[in-house]
């Protein structure tokens, strides 16, 4: 495990971001401040602001990503990591002899694995990096980044993972490895966010204070990080506009899928995991997709008692 240091500008060293969303564009900032950074976006609104930013925008992926060092990748799914390599418009032929790709999504074991090897066909390496965080953490560096890769394929990417990371783990030489970590990880957020959800719901039907409840749990056993976290936004679940979207519900309805898939396929018993899954998938069905995933708590109880 490393932390991060203080970087010096390295602006030989090129890096594509590709996708300047929520998350693309703070970790292209943070970038900005010591690699030279090509972006690319399909919303013209994001690439004014990455140019207003010091980023020098492309009008196509592969532009952007020709003659770079690193390609940054985020991603919805496997599918999308496929289309965006090697579909119509992919990016793939535009890549470098010697390049990384360096893959930030949770996408589970078998996708990265395929890619990888349709990208060494072309001497371009996969880094399997998924991280966790939010924007503002991109944007200040502080991400917590675990990685697949060979030693090889880390060196090249290091300039980019270590002006991200605050925490990085090197969990395996081979991609894939990075994917089944955050596999593992998913799991158990999925599982405490909903529990959290289940405790303060819990909290509400008995009539406790909401707020001195949270306090007390935190101060206890009972503490987690995400309930720390989630269960300030599980009290605004219920306010008109809701709590601020910083981890979208159907994001753990993603995720939570790739945990229970990896435990069909290895035989792996994980009816907790199964249980919270179908927290999520509920949730996404009464229209909750895109809410904050502690918009949960909403399952559990649709409609909040009374104080």
């Amino acid at each position: 495990m490393q932390t991060n240091t203080e970087n010096t500008a390295n602006t030989a060293y090129t890096v594509a971001v590709l996708g300047l969303g929520a998350m693309g564009l703070p970790m292209a900032t943070r970038l900005a401040t010591g690699l030279t950074v090509h972006g690319f976006d399909i919303a013209a609104a994001r690439l004014e602001l990455a140019e207003a930013a010091g980023i020098k925008t492309f009008g196509s992926g592969a532009d952007a990503a020709a003659g770079a060092d690193a390609v940054l990748l985020a991603v919805r799914n496997g599918a999308q990591l496929n289309d965006v390599l090697f579909g119509d418009a992919g990016i793939a032929p535009a890549l470098k002899p010697g390049a990384v790709v360096v893959m930030t999504s949770t996408v589970g074991v078998a996708a990265v694995t395929d890619v990888a090897a349709r990208l060494a066909e072309q001497q371009v390496e996969l880094v399997d990096a998924p991280l966790s965080g939010g924007p503002v953490r991109a944007g200040e560096g502080d991400l917590l980044i675990v990685v697949g890769a060979t030693e090889a394929a880390q060196a090249t990417a290091k300039p980019v993972l270590e002006l991200l990371a605050s925490t990085l783990s090197i969990v395996g030489d081979k991609p894939g490895d990075g994917q089944a970590l955050k596999t593992v990880n998913q799991l158990l957020c999925g599982v405490h966010i909903a529990a959290a959800a289940e405790a303060m719901a819990l909290a509400d039907a008995l009539g406790l204070d909401r707020e001195k409840t949270l306090d007390a749990l935190q101060a206890g056993a009972a503490a987690s990080f995400m309930l720390g976290n989630r269960g300030p936004r599980m009290l605004q679940a219920y306010d008109e506009e809701g709590a601020e979207v910083l981890s979208r519900l159907d994001i753990f309805v993603k995720d939570m899928g790739i945990v229970t898939k990896a435990a069909r396929e290895t035989g792996l018993p994980t009816p907790v995991a199964a249980a919270a899954e179908q927290l999520y998938l509920l949730g996404q069905a009464a229209g909750l997709g895109a809410a904050d995933d502690s918009a949960v708590v909403k399952v559990v109880a649709p409609v909040r008692p009374a104080p």
